[in-house]
């Protein structure tokens, strides 16, 4: 029975925290070694050695935190949301991902992820709640600004198709496109904390791990592409998410990767 970590396995779980040497996995590799051994050598070894794209320590753990919140994977987010702060994702950035969430997850399964981050971050010293990351009066937009910014940045990621287009729209959709505008895009895309780019992969890290929403996924692979994430990119996180979503969702992600190019 080998337990045994790989030497490439072993050095990646010292740096992030995690691994065999850690409290963090519940004394996993006491009671099931032999699985544990084979789950860090492959997600910390074989993938980080043939992921085609390699991502950086930071953008590999702000997608696994993405994909874990999608899969509603609230005690192995736990474990890795400390495994994200020994890889350089701030405390902000954390609590962006977090409520970014909520727009495509809904707020009853954002909830428990904020409670456990707030306890995982107060534990590592952090006081809550965290400095603003953008000035209080962000908060007073109206209805209409908040719509308009929202669309812009619908507008700049997904072409002019997606201007007003709440105007265009169905009468039973036309609430919902508007609040697309204005609550998807103009209250969590406009924020600070994380860029553009991050913020579409994580958006797209939730729709592959959350399943069944593969119209949208395309979509977002698309809209990746447009502000700098390429295909071999959005390839490459699908490999390092894949250890934690599985092989049936990862070859959906890619297979609407594959679409997106086409288009």
């Amino acid at each position: 029975m080998n337990t045994e970590l790989t030497e490439e396995a072993a050095a990646e779980c010292r740096r992030l925290g995690i691994g065999p040497e850690s409290q963090a996995d519940g004394g996993l590799f006491a009671s099931d070694g032999e699985f544990m051994a084979l789950f860090y050598n492959f997600a910390y070894g074989e993938v980080l050695a043939e992921a085609s794209v390699q991502l950086d320590r930071r953008t590999r753990s702000i997608a696994i935190l993405a994909a874990l919140l999608g899969a509603q994977a609230q005690e192995e987010f736990a474990v890795m949301l400390c495994a994200a702060l020994n890889a350089g994702v701030s405390a902000a950035e954390i609590k962006e991902i977090i409520y970014q969430s909520a727009a495509y997850l809904g707020f009853a399964k954002t909830r428990p992820f904020l409670t456990a981050a707030n306890e995982v971050l107060r534990q590592n010293g952090a006081a809550l709640p965290l400095a603003a990351e953008q000035p209080a009066e962000a908060a007073l937009h109206s209805a209409d600004e908040r719509r308009a910014r929202g669309n812009a940045v619908q507008t700049a990621v997904f072409g002019e198709q997606m201007r007003e287009n709440w105007k265009s729209a169905p009468p039973e959709r036309r609430a919902v496109t508007a609040w697309l505008a204005s609550n998807c895009f103009g209250d969590y895309y406009t924020r600070g904390g994380l860029d553009i780019r991050m913020r579409e992969l994580i958006t797209f890290c939730f729709l592959a791990a959350q399943g069944g929403c593969e119209a949208q996924l395309t979509s977002h692979a698309a809209g990746n592409m447009a502000v700098g994430n390429g295909a071999q990119f959005l390839v490459s996180a699908v490999h390092h998410i894949l250890p934690y979503i599985g092989y049936p969702r990862s070859l959906n992600a890619l297979a609407c990767i594959d679409a997106a190019r086409k288009k």
